[in-house]
């Protein structure tokens, strides 16, 4: 942690005693033949180590020791220059001498976690030289399996070893293929790969990355790495033979939701007759995420009537999808804005006619509603012959890590 007021007190006292302290007597002349060259006098400086949360935090404490201000700037420059000034803890070490206008910094190393660092060292003429360090980081790859419980999904992944930063993750990996809270049941397996960063002491750096992801149900199975294609901004998930699980709709726009009323014929719970019923209802909570399905852009965003905050989307394909009764629209959804794949253009609600919170989600093809939950979404992209080689490597290197943790 950040070097704090009573540890900046210390090392100031410990500055000033020395500064304060009698000069030492010369030392007594030798007796002994002095050599050809006079032996160097031992260096009269002293060093210290902190940990500060960031480079801006830097400053202060260098301040608070009683480093002048010209020398402090210009440490935390060439710092935050090599290092940035993002948020991230530094170990720093410097050494300084004393001086009769306080304490003079001789050099300073700092460090992030990562191994990432720099050395400063002051010339004679108060210049400074640096030299950079590069992170020092080893990947491991770690293979966890396990059951689903009768709790939840989250509860089965955590307790099989997934991390719960990951869960999400994992759950994601499978958004065109199955319904998480409809075909899944206790006793079917997950199983997933996740590379971890550490450093020289052994020490996690920064958050691991889901690598695999499998799941197996007592109707059908699937298995996916992740994989970033050359020249491609962004990882896909693709199963073993290399073709993407992207398809032309995501089956559930909406996280962790359950089907309160479906496609179809019903009678309507505010208007009291039987009335078509042109989409999927997914009950959860107010304030839950909402997707867009697809690659499309904005027809319509809004409040209209009974459908209350509601978003049209028209995709590539000439299909359209709508989400209704929606608690706020996403900041920027607006008519002729472009919108990705499961980027969220709103939150659960239950404006307009609703009984509670809720999405109200519908397709249409060619003008007409469809079940959303019974089309066919497509197939995802091959890659290529030169990428699929590469995704072969990757492939490869993880199913021979899982054999070693059978």
């Amino acid at each position: 942690m950040a070097l704090g007021s009573g540890a900046s007190i210390m090392l100031l006292g410990a500055v000033a005693a020395w500064s304060a302290r009698p000069s030492a007597s010369p030392p007594a002349v030798a007796t002994a033949p002095v050599p050809d060259r006079e032996l160097p006098a031992a260096p009269d400086v002293n060093s210290s180590t902190i940990v500060v949360p960031s480079v801006a935090d830097l400053t202060p404490n260098l301040l608070a020791a009683g480093f002048a201000r010209a020398d402090v700037d210009a440490v935390t420059q060439r710092t935050a220059a090599a290092l940035g000034a993002e948020p991230g803890e530094l170990r720093v070490s410097f050494e300084y001498r004393r001086a009769s206008g306080g304490p003079h910094l001789e050099g300073l190393t700092a460090t992030r976690s990562d191994g990432t660092g720099i050395t400063l060292v002051t010339k004679k003429d108060g210049s400074l030289t640096e030299t950079r360090q590069t992170a020092q980081l080893s990947q491991k790859l770690r293979i966890v399996r396990g059951e689903l419980d009768a709790q939840s999904f989250y509860s089965s992944a955590v307790a099989a070893g997934i991390s719960d930063v990951l869960v999400s993750d994992f759950a994601n990996a499978f958004q065109f293929d199955f319904d998480l809270q409809r075909e899944v049941a206790p006793g079917d397996i997950i199983e997933a790969g996740f590379e971890q960063g550490y450093n020289r002491s052994g020490d996690e750096v920064g958050a691991p990355v889901l690598v695999y992801a499998s799941l197996s149900t007592a109707a059908k199975s699937r298995a996916l790495y992740r994989f970033r294609a050359p020249g491609e901004a962004k990882a896909e998930w693709f199963d073993s033979n290399g073709r993407s699980t992207r398809r032309a709709l995501m089956r559930t726009p909406v996280e962790a939701a359950r089907i309160s009323s479906g496609f179809g014929m019903r009678d309507h719970p505010i208007l009291g007759f039987v009335k078509m019923h042109r989409g999927t209802d997914f009950a959860a909570p107010t304030g839950t995420p909402i997707y867009a399905a697809g690659d499309a852009s904005v027809v319509f965003a809004g409040p209209k009537g009974p459908n209350g905050n509601f978003v049209k989307l028209h995709h590539d394909n000439g299909w359209e999808t709508l989400y209704l009764h929606m608690n706020r629209i996403a900041a920027g959804i607006v008519p002729g804005m472009r919108v990705v794949q499961g980027q969220q253009i709103g939150e659960v609600g239950t404006t307009g006619r609703s009984t509670g919170p809720h999405l109200h989600y519908e397709v249409h093809i060619d003008g007409q509603p469809v079940n959303p939950l019974s089309i066919d979404t497509g197939t995802g992209r091959a890659l290529s012959a030169k990428a699929l080689a590469a995704f072969r490597t990757v492939r490869n290197r993880i199913d021979a890590r899982r054999a070693d943790a059978e």
